[in-house]
């Protein structure tokens, strides 16, 4: 080997130690792509528009998953749908498993799964009951 080599192979080996260390986004059941907003709230962006049931189960696996909620835990929406804060991509909802240090008030749960209102909750295990749920046909 030359020292041409040597030094080049150091030097890549030094410089990838510098770059910032990005973590492959959580994948869902149904696509979605789930990765942390701050250390108490989380964004589930679907693959297309979403439905309700892509959003809330998106947060039920990565709470299970990542976070290591209980069945009984619950989720709530910490900002309803809009743009991707982690991604860019037009439609996200972010959740948090902690309403008081995400600054949410609870408020009574929506009757239409897709309202996706700020405060609105429910348990991981009734959001994770949304991943069985087929596409909708008509």
């Amino acid at each position: 080997m030359t020292n041409r080599f040597i030094a080049g192979a150091a030097l890549l080996v030094v410089l990838s130690g510098a770059l910032p260390e990005t973590a492959a986004a959580f994948t869902g059941r149904r696509g979605t792509r789930v990765e942390p907003v701050n250390k108490v709230v989380f964004e589930v962006v679907p693959k297309g528009s979403g439905t309700g049931s892509d959003y809330w189960c998106g947060a039920a696996d990565y709470a299970r998953q990542a976070l290591g909620a209980g069945w009984t835990d619950t989720i709530y929406i910490a900002r309803g749908r809009g743009q991707s804060v982690t991604t860019g991509r037009r439609s996200a909802v972010q959740y948090t498993l902690n309403a008081s240090a995400a600054g949410i008030t609870p408020i009574p749960p929506s009757l239409s799964l897709n309202s996706l209102k700020v405060g609105d909750h429910m348990s991981v295990q009734q959001a994770n009951s949304y991943c069985n749920i087929g596409p909708l046909r008509f």
